[in-house]
């Protein structure tokens, strides 16, 4: 087979380079500061790892300890804007920005501490079925195939450390969360984020399993016998999770995994209803059934394939007026819809052509020429325009794609990602605007000249304009992520819908929900007995 053979196999891209500053030296051990660490790994994916660390972050925290989130390594496109401060610092003497995981950033609210990149140093934003952009201590570092990306794990392993040191040295308590199953010993000697980053902290483990989808004993049972013994040695016990019923019918399982895994049970979480007030951190929540609610106003939401920063919805979904339904694959926009919104995407192109796959951009169009409202938030707002381009294969193969059209512009995905968090004014409402922004795509066309948002920081600038609206008012969009969080700008937006919006603090829902969360925890877990593990 010759080098010009077309069955000559292709030669593996590159793996991304990964800058020098990224890369924290790891203190020696006689360096390290005061904070303990407890590790949580699971016995699988979606066990609810991420909302028991932030439960116990908050509980800790009323507990009077300085107490930190840490997460190796995330794989998700829901991401929230975080501190850099290993970068220049601006003019004005505050931090550049990157990105990290929604969930981390929840778990940092928990602990009542801005979010910093070193909560979550490594982040993978799938954007392919085998590929994904790999985020490094907040900065993109490019996109990268998943064989490519699991042979330089290793190499990213000293950022790793260096991130869970300087969270260490401001703190009295970490608490690390592990990724997917801590028992997939096939990446056992490339992993960063569960038994081998336990190994080369030192940190002792507790295991987590969910008892509501079944399995518990095989899971647990399964995780201890596949483990390596030096493995073992750390696991200092086990939860379960998701209870719901009398736990007396299922205590002697828990006898039978003690005596099979020799590890100590810590006690049981009961279903926490609550849950549901808190954002979910990946987009598998989105697959399961959910009540839409009774709401008068109907807002659809296409789940896309893609999809990014879905929780910019939540909001209005705790509105009682309101009411969201998921539009899954298969299913048509429904007809009696008053308000289409198209979420962020990872992806934009690809999630167009979903778009079109799926016959959603007939159902929107028509819904549009009919008077119905469409609303796009980042890259929602740029499937609105005539076309997205993409000339550098950012998002995958170099090309473009035809927008909708609804919206008189055109977007072109390049240049540096714009990170930044947002709290000001909107002069068109008179309503305070919070959120962030987060997209490498810039748009431009005639459009903009009817802009959505007019955005006064109240420090003298000009005011910003930001986004679109259609000349009759119906079709809107703009990049800014978390629009609805904010309770003035949200009921005037519903009621300028059609809608009525209920008197919501939502920030203060998330507020008490996370109150609830930790207290669930102090009532069903005796945490003086896990903060004994912690070291």
């Amino acid at each position: 087979m010759t080098p010009e053979s077309p069955t000559s196999p292709k030669p593996l891209p590159k793996a991304p380079e990964i800058p020098a500053d990224l890369t924290i030296p790891v203190p020696p051990p006689d360096a390290r500061k005061r904070a303990k660490v407890l590790m949580i790994q699971g016995t699988s994916s979606d066990v609810g790892k991420s909302l028991l660390v932030a439960g116990l972050c908050r509980a800790f925290t009323r507990r009077g300890l300085d107490v930190r989130p840490f997460k190796a390594q995330n794989m998700s496109n829901n991401a929230a804007v975080a501190v850099d401060s290993d970068a220049p610092p601006n003019p004005d003497g505050t931090f550049p920005h990157g990105e990290i995981g929604r969930a981390q950033a929840l778990q940092a609210r928990a602990c009542r501490q801005a979010p910093s990149i070193d909560m979550n140093p490594v982040l993978l934003k799938p954007q392919t079925e085998i590929g994904a952009q790999v985020v490094l201590r907040g900065r993109v570092l490019g996109n990268c195939p998943a064989r490519i990306y699991h042979r330089m794990r290793h190499a990213l392993m000293p950022a790793v450390l260096g991130s869970l040191e300087k969270l260490r040295a401001n703190a009295d308590l970490v608490i690390v969360e592990g990724a997917g199953s801590g028992a997939e010993v096939y990446l056992r000697d490339s992993d960063i984020t569960n038994m081998r980053l336990a190994e080369m902290a030192d940190l002792p483990v507790v295991f987590l399993s969910d008892i509501d989808r079944g399995g518990t004993m095989g899971a647990l049972v399964g995780t201890q016998a596949l483990l390596r013994p030096e493995d073992n040695a750390r696991v200092h016990g086990y939860l379960i999770n998701k209870f719901r019923g009398d736990f007396t019918i299922f205590e002697p399982a828990c006898e039978t995994i003690t005596a099979r895994t020799g590890w100590p049970f810590l006690g049981v979480v009961r279903w926490f209803e609550g849950g549901d007030r808190l954002p979910a951190e990946d987009s598998l929540a989105l697959e399961r059934p959910a009540d839409p609610g009774a709401g008068n106003l109907k807002v659809a939401v296409p789940r896309l394939s893609r999809i990014a920063n879905f929780d910019d919805i939540d909001p209005l979904a705790m509105e009682p007026g309101v009411s969201v339904s998921w539009v899954q694959p298969g299913q048509p926009v429904p007809r009696d819809t008053d308000v289409v919104i198209l979420p962020g995407s990872k992806a934009t192109r690809t999630d167009l052509e979903v778009m079109r796959r799926e016959g959603w951009d007939v159902d929107i169009l028509a819904h549009a020429r009919a008077g119905g409202r469409v609303v796009g938030l980042c890259a929602g707002y740029q499937m609105l325009g005539r076309v997205v381009r993409d000339p550098q294969g950012i998002e995958g193969p170099p090309g473009e794609t035809p927008g909708l059209g609804l919206l008189d512009l055109e977007t072109e995905i390049g240049g540096d990602k714009r990170l930044i968090d947002l709290d000001m004014t909107d002069r068109a409402s008179g309503c305070r605007v919070t959120g962030y922004e987060m997209h490498m795509g810039r748009t431009t066309g005639p459009g903009l000249a009817r802009p959505w948002l007019t955005l006064d920081d109240g420090a003298g600038a000009a005011p910003r304009p930001e986004g679109a609206v259609s000349p009759n008012g119906c079709v809107m969009g703009a990049y800014v992520h978390g629009l609805f969080g904010a309770d003035a700008f949200r009921g005037h937006w519903i009621t300028q819908m059609g809608g009525q919006a209920a008197r919501l603090n939502y920030e203060a829902r998330v507020e008490e929900a996370l109150d609830d969360l930790a207290g669930h925890l102090e009532t069903h877990l005796d945490l003086d007995a896990l903060l004994a593990l912690a070291r």
